[in-house]
């Protein structure tokens, strides 16, 4: 059993032949995939859910990408929080700093992920992160404004990095970039990253591990993700597949309690 904690299965690139790309998932052992519901910015934040309640193995999370923070309104949280009660969303995200684009202007950036930080909390719900260049101003945020679980999405960064995310209460998600050549930190960094805070992912359709690097990305590639982080553990595949799911299971998929919306009313 594996789970893809990070897709975006709502990208054109599936559209002609989304229902082949999860028979191969499914054919891998890909039982659960995660699409992050950032889609092309408000107002449209529905895209991952739509395609969540169409197909019983996809979940989904909603958010403000920090290229789109710009396009946000003083409608889009209270949009996100309506959109949270759906029982498919499972995570507010991806969320965080971009400043290696800065489609967005920065403080509008470090704004709107404060704000989503906020609902994130109030709703009871774990993040996804989204940092590029931009790790010591998204570190030093979070320390402010989070005090929940998390995931840091396709960690690239170095082991000090990852002992920074670790000690924030992280997990750190791991991609087809640990399978490059060029990424020997990143494998440093999933070596000390302890099992019960290990994820995978795919970030399909982009950064396909190699033998696929180049080419479109999809979740059933996750394998040569999990051959890898099994070699640099010195552990096994299954065992990768078992304490990653678990993990996500953990974090996203336990029943939600009574008390997820406290303060949330139904008009909000």
């Amino acid at each position: 059993m594996l789970i893809d904690s990070h897709c975006h299965l709502d990208d054109p690139k599936f559209a002609a032949d989304l229902d082949a790309v999860l028979e191969r998932a499914a054919t891998a052992g890909v039982t659960h995939m995660l699409c992050i519901g950032t889609g092309d910015g408000p107002p449209e934040l529905d895209r991952a859910l739509r395609l969540a309640e169409k197909y019983p193995q996809i979940h989904a999370t909603i958010g403000v990408h920090p290229h789109d923070a710009a396009k946000a309104t003083a409608e889009t949280i209270p949009h996100l929080r309506k959109l949270a009660r759906h029982p498919k969303v499972v995570a507010i995200g991806e969320i965080g700093l971009d400043y290696h684009y800065d489609f967005s202007p920065r403080d509008t950036q470090r704004r709107v992920f404060i704000e989503q930080l906020e609902l994130a909390a109030e709703l009871g719900l774990p993040i996804s992160i989204h940092t590029r260049e931009a790790w010591d101003d998204t570190i030093g945020i979070l320390k402010d404004h989070w005090r929940g679980e998390g995931i840091m999405h396709c960690f690239t960064g170095t082991p000090e990095q990852a002992r920074e995310a670790l000690d924030l209460n992280f997990h750190l998600a791991f991609g087809g970039v640990i399978t490059f050549k060029t990424a020997e930190s990143i494998r440093e960094a999933a070596a000390l990253t302890p099992d019960d805070r290990l994820l995978i992912e795919t970030d399909a359709p982009y950064l396909a591990p190699i033998p696929w690097r180049g080419k479109r990305n999809e979740p059933s590639f996750i394998t040569q993700t999990v051959l890898k982080l099994a070699e640099v553990n010195g552990t096994t595949p299954e065992h990768i597949a078992t304490i990653t799911s678990a993990n996500f299971e953990r974090l996203c998929l336990q029943p939600r309690n009574a008390n997820r919306y406290t303060g949330v009313s139904d008009e909000n």
